[in-house]
């Protein structure tokens, strides 16, 4: 089937990102939140991103113009019941997405494909709760969405061929680079990464290293862009501990335990940037390591 428009659950840093690039793709593309402030938000951060993009001369003010205009918002569910392709990108919790799946199948045109940008649940699971397992996969983009250049496509085990072959072409026309994964816990990207993040949780915790030294090593002695725990911050901790739960309980393996402190900082509420507070306090002029 020809995607013509798509629509977009959750307008955080993920879903706002996903319309920005679907738009500028040349997309119609819905946007849809249940808080008016995030709806807000998202589009703030949108056109702030654009217009990086335009002084970097990688669009023109108007192909910036086109794009704004081809997001419209709502906070109504089932407004997206006639798109063509919808993409959840909601809290990274499976009875969230599930809820948010059972409200929209009754609203849904029978070729509409369902995907979830969940980075660890079980595809096959989701698809499961649904009419249409066959028009169900996972499209899990990497964040900052419009930077990022992978896209890992994951079918569940009932996902048609039609379907992958439909997402593939929409990940073509973004612009980026599709990555097959098979529907194992966390998939490709964050089997990998995860777990290392983790270690470094476990290397602050245990005291072989500072914040800063852990991140450090990293980023000279392995060439990383980011140190670990910079990166989990940025991620968000309460996201990486999800993860790493999922490995933990989908594996069946101690190697994947999520690290007691990773578990601390969450009950806290220090989740990394979003929150101002996580490996680094953020509330001041430049980042500090909280340990």
């Amino acid at each position: 089937m020809a995607i013509e428009r798509i629509g977009v659950v959750g307008a955080g840093q993920m879903g706002n990102g996903i319309a920005h690039v679907c738009a500028v793709a040349g997309y119609e593309v819905l946007l849809n939140d249940i808080s008016q402030d995030a709806i807000d938000k998202a589009i703030s951060t949108i056109e702030r991103n654009l217009d990086r993009q335009v002084s970097r001369e990688r669009i023109s003010e108007a192909e910036k113009a086109t794009a704004m205009a081809r997001i419209s918002t709502t906070q109504t569910l089932t407004d997206l019941g006639p798109t063509d392709l919808i993409i959840e990108a909601a809290t990274e919790r499976e009875t969230v997405k599930q809820e948010i799946f059972d409200a929209l199948l009754p609203h849904l045109k029978p070729e509409t494909i369902l995907t979830s940008n969940t980075s660890s649940i079980s595809i096959t699971r989701l698809a499961s709760r649904t009419d249409r397992p066959e028009q169900f996969m996972g499209f899990h983009f990497m964040n900052p969405v419009p930077v990022m250049q992978l896209v890992e496509l994951i079918r569940g085990i009932a996902t048609g061929k039609e379907t992958f072959d439909a997402c593939y072409e929409v990940v073509a026309r973004l612009g980026k680079t599709a990555a097959t994964a098979e529907d194992f816990p966390a998939f490709i990207v964050n089997r990998i990464l995860m777990p290392m993040i983790n270690e470094a949780v476990y290397a602050l915790y245990e005291g072989v290293g500072s914040v800063s030294s852990i991140d450090t090593s990293l980023k000279l002695g392995a060439n990383h862009p980011m140190g670990p725990l910079e990166l989990a911050d940025f991620i968000g901790l309460d996201t990486c501990l999800a993860i790493m739960n999922v490995l933990h309980d989908g594996l069946a393996d101690t190697k994947y335990r999520p690290c007691p402190l990773l578990t601390k900082y969450v009950e806290a509420g220090w989740l990394g940037r979003k929150t101002q507070r996580g490996f680094y306090d953020y509330r001041g002029d430049a980042p500090v390591p909280t340990r």
